[in-house]
């Protein structure tokens, strides 16, 4: 007998984004209506839902909102079979700019959806971004140099990365608001039987990324070389992060989703893991390697509650969802500089990336 596939939409807030739109086409790629909840804050983002629009004309909805939006987030999840929230404010910079907007998109909007799915009950999932941020900048944690990255004197943390069972250390307002929020989809698990997961994640990177100084510093290092426009990195580079290829990301989310009454109210990192932990030097040679020439690099002094060394633990993640291996960090980095060039062909880089 054939399944029939619940017709109810899927709702992605946040789905005009960069991981909300690689989100949003495989939904509608394996069939499911997609109802996408943006309010087109950020530069670029218009692109990524007319291309969702074009892929798939009859799978993808649009509501233009904000998440602080009570009576338009109530109706967007209203008949919702499952909701993937994406939608924030993306950057530590921003949020020491403008602390109470921060808190409102991060916070308030976090519990207004929350709120929204407890009244019109029905136990709908809920499967929430959240950020490695939350682990605080890490201060405590001994490093050595070695060579041109950072890495931690401790052994197990050196050969597995930062466990859950790490303490909480919310650091800037950033780190607050999507920390508390990470705390709230957990406890509306326990307190109301909302089914909810949340991915504590390090750096993604891929296909439809608009990277800029503050956020998405991989597709922002890609950007200013193809533009022949120097790098500015803060601090002296060394610092190592799990970069993650979206691809991957996307298998995680649609595995909790599939799995979510065997995981719901557990909070799992998702990064690339040790073998894809990578320095900001590192990642700037093979960007040179893929543009044929090394760029200029300029060095600005460190930012406030920037990790030195961050690298997810992610056993918990792939053994509770049956993850496969994450891409490579070359292959990955290669697969969004093609994606960037292309985009480049077709328009002006200029007018095409921020």
């Amino acid at each position: 007998m054939t399944a029939i596939l619940d017709r109810r939409p899927v709702l992605v807030t946040g789905g005009a984004g960069f991981i909300g739109a690689n989100l949003a086409d495989r939904l509608a790629t394996e069939g499911h209506d997609v109802l996408v909840y943006d309010a087109l804050a950020r530069t670029g983002v218009e692109a990524n839902l007319e291309w969702l629009r074009q892929r798939h004309p009859r799978r993808i909805s649009a509501m233009i909102a904000d998440v602080r939006d009570e009576a338009a987030l109530a109706e967007a999840a209203a008949d919702a079979q499952a909701v993937f929230h994406l939608a924030a404010q993306v950057a530590v910079t921003t949020s020491l700019l403008d602390p109470y907007a921060d808190f409102q998109v991060n916070l308030k909007g976090t519990v207004l959806l929350l709120e929204a799915l407890r009244r019109r009950g029905g136990a709908v999932p809920v499967i929430f971004a959240s950020t490695n941020k939350v682990y605080g900048s890490l201060g405590d944690m001994a490093l050595v140099l070695q060579g041109d990255a950072y890495a931690p004197q401790d052994g197990m943390l050196r050969a597995f990365g930062v466990p859950e069972e790490r303490p909480l250390d919310f650091h800037t307002p950033y780190g607050c608001s999507k920390g508390a929020a990470d705390q709230y989809v957990l406890d509306w698990t326990r307190s109301f039987d909302i089914p909810g997961v949340v991915f504590r994640m390090s750096c993604i990177y891929g296909p439809r990324q608009m990277g800029t100084e503050d956020q998405g510093w991989v597709a922002h290092f890609l950007i200013r070389a193809l533009r022949g426009e120097p790098i500015t990195v803060f601090g002296d580079g060394c610092q190592v992060r799990d970069v993650m290829l979206v691809d991957d990301v996307v298998d995680a989310y649609l595995a909790a989703w599939r799995c979510i009454g065997a995981v719901s109210g557990r909070a799992f990192n998702l990064g690339g893991g040790p073998s894809n932990a990578v320095s900001l030097r590192q990642v700037i040679g093979l960007i040179g390697e893929l543009a044929g020439r090394r760029p200029e690099v300029r060095h600005a002094p460190w930012r406030a509650g920037d990790q030195r060394w961050y690298v997810s633990d992610t056993r918990r993640a792939h053994q509770a969802l049956g993850l496969a291996t994450p891409t490579s960090w070359r292959s990955g980095i290669a697969i969004l500089a093609r994606w960037l060039q292309e985009e480049r062909d077709h328009r002006s880089l200029t007018e095409a990336l921020p």
